[in-house]
């Protein structure tokens, strides 16, 4: 199930986060950090993903 995550959170990083841990604040700072950049959107969304 998290290689499906990863796969989600590459191609959609806030919904891999909030498939993970739902509404939370980690789902928002997700948000901000893919609309800042991509790739930092990615790169927290498999660290959400894997520390869980």
């Amino acid at each position: 199930m998290d290689l499906i995550r990863i796969l989600i959170a590459i191609l959609l990083p806030p919904l891999g986060v909030f498939l993970q841990v739902g509404l939370g604040g980690a789902f928002w700072l997700n948000i901000l950090l893919t609309l800042l950049g991509y790739i930092p959107g990615i790169v927290h969304a498999v660290w959400v993903i894997a520390r869980r």
